[in-house]
């Protein structure tokens, strides 16, 4: 069993006086939801997600020993840093990797031997409403552990994957599911080998090729703020009244899924998904306080979705982040008839008609 104290770095044998990596890393879409957690970004129940391959976050990461290009009295013996999002300085993302570079100091502790420079990129529309969090940690995770191979070339790939994965989850839980795979899961359970609260693992089951290719259209259904942020959200399940039924149906959910994406029944599958979906924004009606993230045009979309599946038997089905966007799931052989429905019948609910076309994809690339 691994544990946190795994992911200590300990020593290193080489000596690295700079360099730049870069890194690209996939948002993902969890089709058995995570909500609630412990401390130190632990789960309160296991998760499931596909990998999205057109919608990431590229991140170069630039560094140079403090000795030898920075006066080191200036920065003490703290972390040292310079943030840019798209070629321009973001001052207001500084606290978020300050706090993220605290979290992992003890399983990092070279990073204060350092001034980084880190300039990030979205590969879809900013303030677009999809997370960027999850993305953008995995991203700085797997630079991170660039810079952690090259110091310790004798790091094996799967500790190098496991470790980003979770350094990545420290900074936003999702994010673990960024890193590896096409379909990954996050979170111990029972039925699953490998399976751990402290980072994602691939499905390791050979899944059936129906879910080859499966798409995911991104409707933009409000790009505005969230009105609760998720760590909120996630705080609210503590005291939720329905907190522990949640958790025993998520445990049950990802174990029919498993089976789902195993047999490709495409019934089953839409079943799980959409109900997972519900169920998610039920808690937050739930809570207290309570919320609504949800907006009309995301139960337009629903209605016009649930018809359109019950008129031509299509596939086609949907699920919500802790949002209001909608993201429609179906098979690659159906693209072009829903693709065709999309446009003619839910285009006109999107926010200045904005839509992404993505599809399922592998996890973080070197660039």
């Amino acid at each position: 069993m691994i544990s946190e104290k795994d992911f200590i770095s300990t020593s290193h044998s080489n000596t690295i006086e700079k360099g730049t990596y870069e890194w690209s890393a996939p948002s993902n879409i969890a089709l058995v939801k995570y909500w609630g957690k412990k401390d130190h970004q632990i789960p309160a129940n296991p998760s499931i997600s596909f990998t999205l391959n057109h919608c990431k976050t590229i991140t170069k990461l630039s560094f140079e020993k403090k000795s030898t290009s920075i006066d080191i009295n200036e920065t003490g013996n703290s972390f040292s840093f310079d943030l840019l999002f798209e070629g321009k300085p973001k001052e207001d993302f500084k606290p978020k990797i300050q706090k993220f570079f605290e979290r992992i100091e003890v399983y990092c502790p070279y990073l204060k031997e350092y001034h980084f420079t880190i300039d990030t990129q979205n590969t879809f529309p900013h303030s677009s409403g999809i997370a960027s969090s999850a993305s953008g940690m995995a991203a700085l995770a797997m630079n991170i552990m660039n810079l952690e191979k090259a110091l310790n070339p004798t790091i094996t790939d799967d500790y190098f994957h496991q470790k980003a994965s979770f350094l990545a989850r420290l900074g936003s839980g999702s994010a673990c599911r960024s890193i590896k795979g096409n379909i990954v899961v996050w979170g111990k359970h029972k039925e699953l080998d490998g399976s751990s609260d402290l980072f994602g693992i691939e499905f390791s089951s050979k899944v059936h090729s129906n879910f080859e290719n499966y798409q995911d259209t991104i409707l933009l259904v409000d790009k505005g703020e969230k009105q609760v942020s998720s760590t909120v959200g996630h705080d609210l399940m503590h005291n939720h009244p329905f907190a522990e039924q949640r958790f025993l149906q998520a445990h049950h959910n990802l174990s029919a899924i498993k089976s789902v994406l195993e047999n490709g029944n495409l019934e089953e599958f839409i079943k799980i998904v959409e109900s997972e979906a519900l169920t998610l924004h039920s808690m937050m009606m739930t809570s207290m306080p309570y919320f609504i993230l949800m907006k009309p045009n995301t139960l337009e979309i629903i209605n016009k979705i649930w018809k359109f599946r019950n008129e031509t038997k299509i596939p086609v089905c949907f699920t919500l982040d802790a949002g209001a966007n909608v993201h429609v799931l179906y098979p690659e052989n159906v693209r072009v008839e829903t693709l065709q429905f999309i446009k003619d019948e839910l285009v006109g609910y999107c926010q200045n008609g904005q839509y992404i076309c993505d599809e399922i994809g592998f996890g973080a690339q070197k660039l």
